[in-house]
């Protein structure tokens, strides 16, 4: 080619000059870290599942979701989704309905009556697991895929722990808690009901099991100090909700006060209004600090509850309690006022936290138990070689996708225990956070809102209160996930290049550079609407 430089080129004639050489920086495709994903403690990939889901081939999704959770039918219920709070969606219109989407998942593998996948080979090795509530059977499940022989030591006379002991049928239908439970015994694992451990070094001395992972959830209900009558009826609300299982329903008369904020207080209430009866919360301090999580509250109030802020419970009697109000102080702290009143109450319900019973653990030298739980190392073994804790058991926040993720996390550490290994989590990219999107792309797309129960018979039934999405529903929410910080293919860089230094590779392989005729300009990076592309200075 030799024509004067102010000549026009010929088209095409670009690819003969190598303009990459005046580049001072060059793009990279990365893939960073969603947000979601970073936040949920069940350590779920959920952009990877939603990125199966928004296709419409849900059973993908669900194998992809379960390779982390076997429960999604039971958190698509009863996780507060933390995930959607991180959600980048959130800063455009609303968060992704991501624990619609899950639901939706669960249930459909429930009808469909899809497996889950059993271990490709067996280690040999046997772990008990004492405990089958949601961080017992989440480890026992991670276990079994991993080719161990799991045994199930539980107390009770049913599947679920404090799922099923600790929130009502109207949250989580029974029949969904059992039949993920069951799918995960059908991978061959042992459950053994009714047999309480008393001793985790009696029960190991055989040399039966390798190792041993203890989830005892926090069944024992703490006690207030609060002077009472002899014929005064106060129970604590984890008796109460566990009794709730049986034929026998409590009797609490009409006239029940809950007392504490939690979200437990929030559940006794609740059920003690589908049983007929007129509950009342009493909580020391202001909404603003209730514990208890807002939507939870909300329709608490919805469906008649009814709340003293500001107040707290100085005697029982046999018909009536002694009510004292209280005041904020300049840090916020209540103090007494020294202003009483009497109300009517039958029967007295205390949700002021739970204990894990330890009684298990006594004489196991190396343990460290401090404030009610058991100190574990990095890999979730306690002072004592072979022997795991986790949920409720350890130190951390007490609920179901908490309790899911530590039995996971067991799981791995326990199988690289057994093999004279380490399990080295792998390194997390960086966050892609809302500041790396280009929003622009994104079309609006109100979040869907899932149909509830009307009011009547969520007072006067235990039928579920929240329903679900449809089909159409749940595609058109999967397809509102902004795919943050992972490539999904849109083509824009490949049609804003000026070099046409961009290659496709085919569906699925996503893009690579040539940078033989990149310049480095950055416009794919500023074009880019997940952030999956960032500029690096070019090595010199």
């Amino acid at each position: 080619m030799e024509k004067p430089f102010a000549i026009t080129l010929d088209p095409g004639s670009s690819l003969a000059n190598h303009t990459g050489s005046w580049r001072t920086s060059r793009p990279v495709y990365i893939d960073r870290l969603p947000p979601c994903n970073k936040q949920c403690p069940a350590g779920e990939d959920i952009q990877g599942w939603l990125f199966h889901a928004e296709s419409g081939d849900y059973e993908s999704a669900w194998r992809h979701l379960t390779k982390d959770n076997p429960f999604p039918a039971i958190m698509g219920r009863v996780c507060y989704h933390s995930c959607e709070g991180a959600c980048n969606r959130g800063q455009i219109d609303e968060p992704v309905g991501i624990n619609s989407v899950e639901r939706f998942l669960g249930d459909e593998a429930l009808k469909l009556g899809w497996k889950l996948t059993p271990p490709s080979s067996e280690s040999g090795k046997n772990v008990l697991v004492v405990g089958a509530g949601p961080s017992g059977m989440s480890a026992a499940y991670h276990l079994r895929r991993l080719g161990h022989s799991v045994t199930v030591y539980e107390a009770g006379p049913l599947l679920g722990g404090m799922m099923r002991f600790g929130i009502p049928k109207y949250r989580l239908p029974r029949d969904i808690l059992e039949a993920e439970m069951q799918r995960v015994v059908e991978l061959g694992v042992k459950v053994n009901l009714n047999t309480k451990v008393d001793n985790i070094l009696n029960t190991m001395a055989d040399g039966k099991f390798d190792a041993a992972f203890l989830a005892v959830g926090a069944h024992i209900g703490k006690r207030a100090r609060i002077p009472a009558g002899d014929a005064a009826k106060i129970v604590d609300a984890i008796s109460l909700l566990r009794s709730m299982e049986g034929e026998e329903k409590p009797m609490l008369g009409r006239r029940v006060v809950v007392y504490g904020g939690g979200n437990t207080a929030i559940d006794v209430a609740r059920t003690a209004k589908r049983m007929g009866a007129e509950p009342l919360i009493v909580y020391r301090r202001t909404r603003a600090a209730m514990p208890a999580h807002d939507f939870e509250m909300e329709e608490a109030l919805q469906e008649g509850i009814m709340v003293k802020w500001l107040s707290t419970i100085t005697q029982a009697d046999e018909s009536s309690l002694t009510i004292e109000k209280m005041a904020l102080d300049e840090t916020g702290f209540p103090q007494p006022t020294g202003e009483f009143e009497t109300i009517e109450a039958d029967s007295l319900v205390l949700a002021l936290g739970q204990d894990v019973d330890l009684g298990l653990l006594e004489g196991v030298p190396g343990l460290e138990v401090s404030d009610g739980v058991v100190k574990v190392a990095a890999n979730m073994m306690t002072g004592h070689p072979g022997i795991f804790a986790g949920g409720d058991m350890v130190p951390a926040e007490r609920n179901v996708t908490v309790g899911i993720g530590h039995g996971k996390q067991a799981a791995r550490h326990i199988d690289a225990w057994l093999r004279g290994e380490e399990h080295v989590p792998a390194v997390q990219h960086e966050v892609a956070n809302f500041e790396k999107l280009n929003t622009w792309y994104y079309a609006d797309a109100p979040k869907t809102v899932r149909p509830m129960l009307d009011i009547i018979r969520r007072q006067s039934t235990f039928d579920e209160v929240q329903g679900g999405l449809d089909e159409n529903t749940a595609l058109f929410e999967a397809r509102r996930c902004l795919s943050c910080g992972n490539c999904f293919e849109c083509d824009n860089c490949y049609g804003v290049c000026p070099d046409n230094a961009v290659i496709k590779l085919g569906p699925g392989k996503r893009f690579q550079f040539n940078y033989d005729y990149c310049k480095g300009c950055g416009m794919c990076v500023a074009e880019c609407p997940c952030g999956a592309i960032k500029m690096e200075a070019e090595e010199i």
